[in-house]
């Protein structure tokens, strides 16, 4: 009896260490707000490689693209993700939004059915995940309707999340209206293109794995 409990008893333990060692973590937010350009500055940090291309246009990326098995160490304790770039999450998607951006009719037709598609599909991930981060541009209100709905979503499933304000590098970022409109979660201000406060942003993420 007393071996069966132990053995049980490290089953438990495996199940739950091979749980924390690979966290599924997805990167959900409106367009724009620097999501790509997060997971590409993480997985630059702990692979050497990009996850994905970015863009000034909106919804540049309008599938699902991840990273497997990215080691992440930070004060001797090192955790393994699978990176999930999503889609960025609208309301609404025009064509008539891309021609005004210099794209052709029948070009801007197909990327804004591929966004709506994308959209889509970041939704139906939302089921594999372990954690999320939400990246938000801290210079845009974020009171908005696409904040709200994501956040929505997220605290129906009971997925832990972490809010980046991003874009702290620019003069219009308010990090404090971010957390202000998001008082229940955790909020840390960076700068995925120039890399400001990634050491802060490591030590939430890891905060924010022990919540799974």
């Amino acid at each position: 009896m007393l071996r069966f409990i132990k053995n049980f008893s490290k089953r438990i333990l495996g199940a739950l260490f091979k749980k924390r060692e690979n966290i599924k973590l997805g990167f959900y937010g409106p367009p724009n707000s620097g999501k790509t350009s997060l997971a590409n500055r993480i997985c630059k940090d702990w692979t050497g490689e990009e996850i994905g291309t970015v863009s000034k246009i909106p919804h540049e990326t309008r599938h699902v693209q991840f990273k497997e098995k990215v080691e992440i160490k930070y004060k001797g304790k090192t955790l393994v993700f699978k990176l999930v770039d999503t889609p960025g999450i609208a309301t609404k998607i025009d064509y008539e939004e891309f021609l005004t951006l210099g794209i052709k009719k029948g070009d801007a037709k197909k990327r804004a059915k591929e966004a709506t598609q994308g959209i889509i599909e970041s939704i139906q991930w939302l089921d594999d995940m372990n954690a999320v981060v939400v990246v938000l541009d801290a210079t845009e209100n974020p009171y908005s309707q696409v904040n709200i709905t994501i956040i929505g979503n997220l605290v129906a499933r009971k997925i832990p999340v972490l809010i980046a304000a991003n874009k702290v590098d620019l003069k219009k970022a308010e990090v404090k209206k971010v957390e202000a409109a998001f008082p229940e979660y955790d909020v840390v201000g960076i700068s995925a293109k120039e890399g400001t406060n990634m050491e802060e942003f490591y030590e939430s993420l890891f905060k924010l794995a022990k919540k799974i």
